[in-house]
């Protein structure tokens, strides 16, 4: 199965990120605007797994979560990957990302040891519209700057989830495997 590890976003900021998206959409350049229900924060994209390789990546993840506590989250910014200069992935960032990114690095750290490739800049985000090709990119371009401190508000993070990601013509399609508590 194609996995990965994620948080989903609360629910309740759905709306405003929504309005950011339609924004975005004004530009009339080519986006694929990610769905709602397909809104979430990856911490690792592992491709494809086998079963066993499932049960060992579950058990690592309960393990770890035993050292660590809920924590807040403050959605805020805008941001493209890789650059400005040509974007294919626009999305919003974590304003004081520490509890976010030491749970990804101690998880990567043990994932590493099972033959996983090490993230090496990561950094925390939401992916919400991917771009398709080179038009209007300069409004585009204009319409991120003028978001890049927009506040998104806050939730916390309570829980993990392992997801199955089935790619299909319309779109990826995630089902949670195993949800772990924090």
């Amino acid at each position: 199965m194609r996995a990965f590890m994620a948080v989903d976003l609360d629910s309740r900021l759905s709306r405003k990120i929504q309005e950011v998206q339609r924004e975005l959409k004004k530009t009339d350049a080519p986006l694929k605007i990610v769905e709602p229900d397909n809104l979430h924060f990856t911490l690792k994209f592992f491709g494809d797994i086998s079963p066993s390789q499932a049960n060992v990546i579950t058990s690592i993840i309960q393990d770890k979560l035993e050292n660590y506590q809920s924590f807040p989250l403050h959605i805020k910014g805008t941001g493209v990957f890789p650059h400005m200069g040509y974007m294919r992935v626009i999305w919003l960032g974590i304003e004081d990302p520490q509890c976010f990114s030491r749970l990804q690095m101690d998880l990567d750290q043990e994932f590493v040891k099972m033959g996983f490739k090490k993230e090496r800049s990561y950094i925390p985000h939401l992916t919400i519209a991917r771009v398709k090709g080179p038009q209007n990119k300069e409004i585009l371009a204009e319409t991120i700057k003028k978001m890049q401190e927009i506040e998104i508000g806050h939730m916390t993070v309570e829980k993990l989830v392992l997801k199955k990601s089935e790619l299909t013509p319309v779109g990826p399609i995630y089902t949670d495997v195993k949800e772990f508590f924090i």
